[in-house]
């Protein structure tokens, strides 16, 4: 994935992000129960900082085109996105308690990513 591609992509999950902390706080509020709105708000609070992680990640990779690991980084957090937030959005509009499994998935690969991304700047000649 090219840098360009990173931040196409960033800047959509930025979107769906945003709105899908506007659908919380506006179209969800009264309609579920508190406990799962805080599930959706910590999806779109992790959805944001990951979204924000892909621009970050874009930046490294022009700045160190030779790192093959960012390339895949930046694979693994969009990756952790959808397993994270998306199932912390569907268990909270569905109440599927078995969506909770996936969520650690998506957490696994946001650290996957972190650390691919800080050992790719590590090795990156200066």
């Amino acid at each position: 994935m090219t840098e360009r591609q990173l931040c196409v992509l960033a800047a959509l999950c930025m979107i769906v992000a945003v709105a899908a902390g506007a659908f919380g706080a506006h179209g969800l509020k009264g309609r579920i129960d508190a406990d799962m709105l805080g599930v959706w708000q910590t999806g779109v609070q992790y959805h944001l900082i990951h979204a924000l992680g892909l621009f970050a990640v874009a930046w490294l990779r022009a700045r160190h085109p030779q790192a093959r690991l960012l390339w895949a980084a930046g694979w693994l957090m969009f990756a952790g996105i959808v397993l994270f937030s998306g199932s912390l959005y569907m268990l909270a509009l569905t109440g599927i308690r078995w969506l909770g499994a996936v969520t650690p998935l998506g957490g696994l690969a946001f650290l996957l990513a972190w650390a691919m991304t800080a050992w790719a700047v590590w090795r990156a000649p200066q």
